[in-house]
């Protein structure tokens, strides 16, 4: 059952994200609802995304007043 991802946790989130994807890999769930739970998978992402991007953001806030301006690596590889 799809759940209001708007004001979820990242740890709440990333449960229900685990939870769907264990259902998905039974391959015991009909195509319409792998369809409906890829979709909320979807969405899922995006809150574990923008959380992680908020706490990072809010870590380099602390370490710019601290004076340690290390910035997190993002695992690209742009020159």
């Amino acid at each position: 059952m799809p759940q209001n991802t708007e004001n979820q946790t990242f740890e709440d989130a990333l449960g229900r994200l685990e939870t769907i994807l264990e259902s998905m890999e039974s391959g015991d769930t009909p195509l319409a609802d792998l369809v409906a739970k890829f979709e909320e998978g979807s969405n899922l992402l995006k809150v574990c995304q923008q959380k992680l991007k908020e706490a990072e953001l809010k870590i380099e806030q602390l370490n710019i007043k601290t004076g340690d301006v290390e910035p997190f690596e993002d695992g690209s590889t742009e020159a």
